[in-house]
C-alpha cells in the first residue's frame, strides 16, 4: 500500500539496491493477491515511503508518533 505523498530525496537515498532486491521477493500472501508487474519498482516505492515516515515522522500520526510514558498518564 502506498500513500499519495512523494518521499523526500533524503528518504529515497536511504533505500539501497540490496533492500529493493530482497523486498521484491514477494511473500506468499502477496503472490496470492496477484503480485506485481514490476516487483522491484513496487518494493522501491514501499521502502522509500517507509523511510520517509522514519526520517520525517509525523507526531500527530498514530503510527509516526513516539509517545513517552508521561504522555499516557
Amino acid at each position: 500500500m502506498t500513500t499519495q505523498k512523494e518521499p523526500s530525496p533524503e528518504a529515497r537515498a536511504n533505500v539501497t539496491e540490496h533492500n529493493i532486491e530482497t523486498r521484491a521477493h514477494l511473500l506468499p500472501e502477496e503472490q496470492a493477491a496477484g503480485g506485481s508487474e514490476n516487483p522491484e519498482k513496487q518494493a522501491e516505492a514501499i521502502l522509500a515511503e517507509s523511510e520517509e515516515r522514519t526520517v520525517h515522522a509525523d507526531p500527530d500520526d498514530a503510527q509516526g508518533g513516539h509517545r513517552q510514558s508521561d504522555d499516557t498518564v
